[in-house]
C-alpha cells in the first residue's frame, strides 16, 4: 500500500515546556516576596512580585511587574526570561520570543532561554529557526534530552527521517524510560522503508505506554506496509476503539479495508475521518474514490468540484491517480501532481551528486516495479523483458512488491540479467544500491500508483529517470526527466502540462504480449448468465471508472437498441446492486445489466467472443482491458478525451488499424455505438478488419517495441554523457 498518513509526533515527554515556571527562574531559587499594595522600588523586587503573580495565574500582572524591572534595571537577565514565560502564557508569542532574544544578549550561554526560544519558534510555524536554537542548547548542554527530543520532532515534521533518526536514539541513549522517543523512532524507521525495525520500536514504546492510539496507529502502518492484514486489523482497531476521534486512523483502516475489497466499510471509515477532519491530506480524494468503486454516486460531481478547487488552492486533497478517474483536465492532473510531489516527494540532495559515468560498454536500465507478479503489468510487459537485447544492454529488475512465485513471476525473473528483490530497503538504500550497480536510466513503472516507491526516485537514482506505462500522466516531479508517450496520448501541444520531457515511440506508447493464450473452451450465453437473444455491449473495466455522464450515455444506447444488454465486470456486489438501480432511475430494467465474475485470463479473454462491442468509458479509459478485447478480436469504440489517462483506447485502436473507432464527442460516440448494434454487416466487417490486422499489428509486436524503445533509452543516455539536458525525443 502507499502509506500517505501523517505520523503522530509527541512535542512533549514530561519535562515542563516554556511558558511554565519551571524554568531560568526556578533555576536561581529567587525567594519570593511579599504581595505589596504596589509594585518595589527595587529590580529584584518587582521580579521576585512577577513571579508570585506568575504563581497565582495573574500573568498580565506579572508581566507589569516584569516590565518595571527591566525600567528599574535594563542588564538584569530574570525578569527578561520570566517576562518571556508570561507573554507565553498570554499567547503573545511575538513578544516573548523578543523577551527570550534579550535574555541571550545578556546571557548568551543560557540554554534554557534559546530552549524557550526554540519552542516560541515552533508554535510560530519557524521550524527551521526553532531548530538552530535547540542545536545551540545541545552545544551548551549536550544532555538536554529535551531539546534532542524537539528537534527530532521537527526533523519528523520536515520529513528529514534520518536525522529523526538519530535524535531519537540519542534521547533513548539517555532516557531509555521515554516512550515517546521509541514511538517517534519507529515513525522515522517506517517513513524510511524499515518497516521491521519500526514495528520493533513500537513495541518497545509499548511496552511502556501500553494504551498509546498514536503508537498503535504507526504499529499498524508498519504491518499494513508488510500486508501483515491481521496485525494490522488488531493495532488499527485498538487505536481507534482508544481515541475514535482520530481521522487518522480511520483513514489508515479504510485503505486495509480497501485490500480485503470491503468497500462499504472502506467508505463508512472515510466518511468518518471527513466528519472530523476534512482537510487531512488526501483524505477527500480517498473519499471520492471510495463511492466510485461501489458507484454511489451521491452529491458526487458536488465533491468532484470541491476536489478541483482543492487542486488549485495547492492543497494534496488526493492522490493524482485518483484526479484522473474524476476529471478529464490535464491541468488539474498537472496540478495534483504537484502538490502531492512538493509535499511528499521532495528532491532529496542526501546522497550528493551521481558519479561521472565513463562512455563505452552496456546501457545499464533499471525497471522498477511492485507489479512483477501475475498483475496487469506484467500481463503487458513480459515479453518485452524476453525481447530486450542484450548485447548492447543489461537490464535489471527492481522488485518491492510481492514475491509471489507464481508462474508470471518465474518468468520475469528469467527475463532479466539481474532480479533483485527490494522490498526490506528504504527509497534511499534502493537509490544508493541503483548508483552502486552503475544504473544508467531507471524506468518507473508505477508512478502514484497502489504500492508505488516514487521517493527512490527523490533521491536520483540514476543520471535518467524515466515514468512509463503504469501512471497515465504526469509525475509533476522535477527530477524525472521524461516519459514515454505517443502522439496520440500526448499530442505535442499537451506537453505544457507535463514536467517531464516526452519520448515520442511510433506507434503505441503501450506495449503488449503478443504470445499471450486465449482458452479454447467455447461460452454459451446461458452459463454466463447473458440472454439467449439481443445485442450484448460490454465493458470490463474496473467498476470506478463508471461515472454518472458514461453511465447516462450507455443508457441511451440501451434504450435505443431493443433486447440489448451490458455486460459489466463484477468487481463487489455493492456496485452492481448500486448500478442496477441507477439503471433502474434511468428507465432501463436492472436485468439488461448482467455482471462477470473474475476468472482466468485466458479464459475471460475467450469469453470475449460473446459480446458485439466493447464501451469504452471517461475521462478514465480502458487500457489493459482495452488491449485484451483488441487481442480477442472484439472491436473497442472509445471516445476520445483531452488528457493521456483518457486518450490511451484512441492509442491501442490506431496502433491496430481501427482509427474509425476512435470518437470525438459524447454523442458520436453513442451514436456510432447504436449504428453499429444495428448493422452486423458494418459491425463484421470491423471484426473481420481486426482479425486481418492483429497478426501484423505493431500493438502487439514485442520485438519491434523493444527495438523502439531501446532507440529511446540509447539517445536518452547520449545525451546524459554529453551532460545535455532532457530534450524531447521521438523515435
Amino acid at each position: 500500500m502507499t502509506n500517505n498518513s501523517k505520523p503522530y509526533f509527541g512535542q512533549n515527554f514530561g519535562a515542563a515546556r516554556p511558558g511554565a515556571l519551571s524554568g531560568f527562574q526556578y533555576a536561581l531559587r529567587m525567594p519570593a516576596a511579599p504581595q505589596p499594595a504596589a509594585l518595589p522600588g527595587d529590580a529584584q523586587g518587582c521580579n521576585a512580585q512577577g513571579n508570585q503573580w506568575m504563581h497565582a495565574g495573574r500573568a498580565a500582572d506579572a508581566v507589569r511587574a516584569y516590565d518595571r524591572a527591566i525600567a528599574l534595571q535594563p542588564d538584569y537577565l530574570d525578569p527578561h526570561f520570566n517576562r518571556g514565560n508570561a507573554l507565553l502564557g498570554l499567547q503573545r508569542n511575538e513578544e516573548a520570543l523578543a523577551s527570550f532574544e534579550q535574555a541571550i544578549v545578556l546571557s548568551p550561554r543560557l540554554a534554557l532561554a534559546h530552549y524557550n526560544r526554540g519552542a516560541v519558534l515552533e508554535a510560530l510555524g519557524r521550524a527551521q529557526d526553532a531548530a538552530d536554537s535547540y542545536r545551540t542548547v545541545l552545544e551548551i548542554e549536550p544532555g538536554h534530552v529535551q531539546a534532542r527530543f524537539n528537534l527530532g520532532c521537527i526533523h519528523l515534521a520536515l520529513k528529514q527521517y534520518a536525522e529523526a533518526l538519530a535524535c531519537m536514539d540519542e534521547v533513548i541513549a539517555y532516557a531509555p524510560q521515554v516512550a515517546r522517543a521509541h514511538s517517534n523512532r519507529g515513525v522515522a524507521l517506517l517513513r524510511i522503508g524499515r518497516s521491521r525495525e519500526a514495528i520493533a520500536a513500537c513495541d518497545q514504546a509499548l511496552a511502556l505506554q501500553p494504551q498509546c492510539a498514536e503508537t498503535l496507529n504507526n504499529r499498524g502502518t508498519a504491518y499494513l506496509q508488510l500486508k501483515n492484514h491481521k496485525q494490522a486489523y488488531a493495532d488499527l482497531s485498538e487505536s481507534i476503539r482508544l481515541k475514535p476521534e482520530q481521522a487518522q486512523t480511520r483513514q489508515l483502516m479504510a485503505t486495509l479495508l480497501k485490500d480485503y475489497k470491503q468497500y462499504g466499510a472502506m467508505q463508512q471509515q472515510l466518511e468518518k475521518a471527513y466528519q472530523l477532519a476534512p482537510d487531512l491530506p488526501l483524505l477527500l480524494g480517498e473519499l471520492l474514490h471510495a463511492k466510485m468503486l461501489v458507484s454511489d454516486w451521491h452529491r458526487m460531481q458536488e465533491g468532484v468540484a470541491r476536489l478541483g478547487q482543492a487542486i488549485v488552492e495547492r492543497r494534496p486533497a488526493a492522490m493524482p491517480f485518483h484526479v484522473l478517474g474524476m476529471l478529464d483536465s490535464p491541468g488539474l492532473h498537472l496540478q495534483a501532481a504537484r502538490n502531492l510531489a512538493e509535499s511528499d516527494y521532495a528532491a532529496q540532495p542526501v546522497l550528493g551528486p551521481l558519479p561521472a559515468r565513463a562512455p563505452g560498454g552496456k546501457i545499464r536500465v533499471g525497471y522498477y516495479s511492485a507489479d512483477f507478479h501475475a498483475h496487469a503489468t506484467a500481463y503487458l510487459m513480459a515479453e518485452l523483458f524476453e525481447r530486450h537485447d542484450r548485447e548492447r544492454f543489461e537490464w535489471f529488475a527492481f522488485s518491492f512488491g510481492p514475491d509471489s512465485q507464481d508462474p508470471m513471476r518465474h518468468r520475469l525473473q528469467a527475463g532479466f540479467d539481474h532480479f533483485l528483490d527490494v522490498r526490506e530497503r528504504s527509497g534511499e538504500e534502493i537509490a544508493r544500491l541503483s548508483r552502486d550497480l552503475g544504473i544508467d536510466i531507471a524506468v518507473d513503472l508505477k508512478g502514484f500508483t497502489q504500492d508505488m516507491r516514487f521517493e527512490i526516485f527523490s533521491f536520483r537514482c540514476a543520471p535518467v529517470q524515466v515514468s512509463w506505462l503504469g501512471y497515465p500522466g504526469t509525475t509533476g516531479a522535477d527530477y524525472m526527466d521524461y516519459v514515454i508517450a505517443d502522439k496520440v496520448v500526448l499530442p505535442p501541444e499537451g506537453q505544457a502540462y507535463f514536467t517531464e520531457k516526452a519520448v515520442y515511440l511510433p506507434h503505441s506508447y503501450q506495449v503488449n504480449d503478443g504470445q499471450r493464450r486465449i482458452s479454447g473452451r467455447v461460452f454459451t450465453r446461458e452459463e454466463v448468465g447473458l440472454p439467449a437473444n439481443g445485442f450484448v455491449f460490454c465493458c470490463f473495466n474496473n467498476n470506478y471508472k463508471i461515472l454518472p455522464p458514461t453511465f447516462d450515455g450507455w443508457m441511451r444506447i440501451l434504450h435505443a437498441v431493443e433486447g440489448s444488454v451490458l455486460w459489466l465486470l463484477e468487481d463487489n456486489p455493492a456496485a452492481a446492486a448500486n448500478l442496477r438501480r441507477e439503471a433502474q432511475a434511468r428507465g432501463i430494467a436492472p436485468e439488461r445489466l448482467v455482471f462477470a465474475p473474475r476468472m482466468e485470463l485466458d479464459e475471460h479473454l475467450a469469453r470475449h467472443r460473446l459480446a458485439g462491442l466493447f464501451l469504452d468509458t471517461l475521462p478514465y479509459n480502458a487500457h489493459t482491458t482495452a488491449s485484451d478485447a483488441l487481442w480477442a478480436g472484439l472491436p473497442v469504440l472509445t471516445c476520445r478525451g483531452q488528457s493521456f489517462a483518457s486518450r490511451v483506447a484512441a492509442s491501442l485502436l490506431h496502433a491496430v488499424g481501427l482509427p474509425e473507432l476512435v470518437t470525438g464527442t459524447q454523442a458520436d460516440f453513442e451514436a456510432r455505438a447504436i449504428a453499429l448494434a444495428r448493422d452486423a454487416a458494418q459491425l463484421q466487417g470491423l471484426r473481420d478488419k481486426l482479425h486481418a490486422h492483429l497478426p501484423g499489428a505493431p500493438l502487439f509486436d514485442a520485438a519491434l517495441q523493444a527495438r523502439h524503445i531501446e532507440a529511446a533509452y540509447a539517445a536518452m543516455h547520449e545525451r546524459a554523457l554529453q551532460g545535455l539536458p532532457p530534450e524531447v525525443i521521438e523515435v
